[in-house]
């Protein structure tokens, strides 16, 4: 009963927050113009730090998109427009996966059958030596560093945040497009956990922190994983992982 909430909360959650953010973006155009480079007024140092903190929490759902994508043609598509259009593509792409779930697959466990692909749904566990698990611990190591730099640079050189002038139309588009995103990935940070408060904590971090947040989550998440480990595994819970396949797997590398 539980996962078939999920299922139809999401696919209410999603044209809602598409509606919300389609709408704000077509107001603002119409009312404050395009927020076009040269536009000192919208370009302030927290909107530009602001702008790093957004691409910096679409790289790990963009990874997403393109590990589900079977073709590269449709992987860079869907990666352009979610460059371009942000948390409207989000909204779009996760809609479409949840409509391809079958009835079987949201009442057992749709995160799981949404997160994966298709042709690794029936051998999730298989460790392999060229493991991209690693390089990923490096590269969401250093996004989170780079976000924590510019946060720290810009707190010192421009002041707090937190001030109502901030909130010009511009920045307002921009905040909406990126907690929208934020609420996504909150979904899997708590699928993940095991306990609801340990979820919520991490939630809590990623709403306070943005994509800082984001790459600390995701560095615990993988080293949670071996490095042998396909870095898919990532996606799915601990319980998903284990099984005979894992261990076989696992013996064949070592074998090798």
């Amino acid at each position: 009963m539980g996962t078939n909430s999920l299922v139809t909360g999401l696919k209410v959650f999603l044209p809602v927050m598409f509606s919300v953010m389609l709408a704000t973006l077509i107001y603002t155009i119409i009312t404050d113009g395009l927020p076009l480079p040269d536009r000192s007024d919208v370009f302030t140092p927290w909107f530009t730090t602001t702008i790093l903190d957004f691409y910096i929490n679409i790289v790990p759902i963009a990874v997403w998109i393109v590990y589900k994508e079977s073709t590269w043609f449709g992987s860079i598509l869907w990666t352009v427009l979610l460059i371009v259009f942000g948390s409207l593509t989000t909204c779009v792409y996760l809609f479409m996966q949840l409509m391809k779930l079958t009835p079987q697959e949201a009442s057992e466990d749709p995160m799981y059958h949404l997160l994966l692909r298709d042709s690794f749904k029936d051998g999730v566990g298989f460790r392999d030596k060229k493991s991209l698990v690693v390089p990923a611990r490096f590269v969401f190591g250093a996004l989170g560093c780079v976000m924590l730099g510019a946060l720290v640079y810009t707190c010192l050189t421009v002041g707090s945040p937190f001030h109502m002038d901030l909130l010009y139309p511009w920045m307002v588009v921009l905040l909406i497009s990126f907690y929208i995103n934020v609420a996504v990935l909150s979904v899997w940070v708590v699928y993940k956990e095991s306990s609801w408060i340990i979820g919520i904590l991490w939630v809590a971090l990623l709403l306070s922190l943005g994509s800082f947040g984001t790459s600390v989550v995701i560095v615990v998440q993988l080293f949670r994983l071996s490095p042998l480990d396909p870095l898919y595994l990532v996606l799915v819970k601990n319980n998903n992982r284990a099984g005979d396949m894992y261990e076989r797997g696992y013996s064949a590398v070592l074998r090798m």
